[in-house]
């Protein structure tokens, strides 16, 4: 372990992952700061998905580093045990208990070692109880706590999936395209989400719509054909030539 590595909150180095003879990562190399957000942006096929399978433990690459807080090596881990250590992943489509309340939901979140029924039933301490208005505050659904998670929008879906993965207190939040199928005023109120999540956590976000990465306002990263193209702001990025002909021009 370099003095490099061991202040980082995720350290990729050389990764390269192949399906089939296709390089879906082509030795990738990343590093995220304690704390800091990062947008992850690229067109279909860049690597983007496979990056975050592989941080999961869901891909393991043919070679290269990948170290979580500077000294967990997630190469020789599976999902179960990545997800232990602080990692939460947020799929592009959410995915809720739709016959349970906004409550039950997070409820469950926190109970996540246990049946559904045994978490449901069992006596819900003071601290747990606490725990979950803090959530609800967070994700901003308080008013919405006793509706059944299927008649809530599809922001609102996103959001309270959001916050069942920080029900678990992840270190850090890998989170794919959040803003698609939202209306301006959830599109906007998520990003305002996500920055208030950044306080305290570090974020990854994958995201097409640039006008929400926009309102991130935090460094993006590009990939394509499996590898970094480019890095720095939106306004930084979007000023290359390469990412205008491989992403932005199209």
């Amino acid at each position: 372990m370099t003095t490099q590595t061991s202040h980082t909150m995720l350290y990729l180095d050389g990764v390269t992952v192949s399906f089939d003879g296709f390089k879906a990562l082509n030795a990738l190399s990343l590093t995220l700061e304690p704390g800091e957000m990062r947008a992850i942006i690229g067109p279909n096929g860049a690597g983007k998905t496979t990056m975050m399978d592989v941080i999961t433990g869901k891909t393991r690459p043919d070679e290269g580093e990948a170290l979580f807080a500077g000294r967990h090596d997630l190469t020789s881990m599976d999902e179960s045990r990545i997800a232990n250590l602080g990692i939460g992943r947020k799929f592009q489509k959410p995915t809720v208990f739709e016959c349970h309340t906004v409550w039950d939901n997070l409820l469950l979140a926190l109970k996540a070692n246990r049946s559904v029924a045994a978490a449901l039933f069992a006596r819900t301490s003071a601290a747990q109880r606490g725990k979950i208005d803090e959530l609800l505050e967070t994700i901003n659904l308080k008013d919405a706590r006793d509706v059944s998670a299927a008649n809530l929008s599809h922001g609102q879906k996103q959001w309270l999936e959001i916050g069942m993965l920080l029900a678990q207190d992840p270190q850090l939040l890998l989170v794919d395209e959040p803003a698609a199928g939202m209306t301006d005023a959830e599109t906007a109120e998520t990003a305002k989400l996500l920055r208030k999540i950044n306080e305290t956590r570090t974020v990854v976000v994958v995201e097409h719509d640039m006008d929400f990465v926009r309102d991130l306002d935090v460094k993006v990263t590009v990939l394509h054909e499996g590898s970094v193209l480019a890095e720095g702001s939106l306004a930084h990025v979007s000023a290359d030539e390469r990412v205008i002909e491989v992403y932005l021009g199209r």
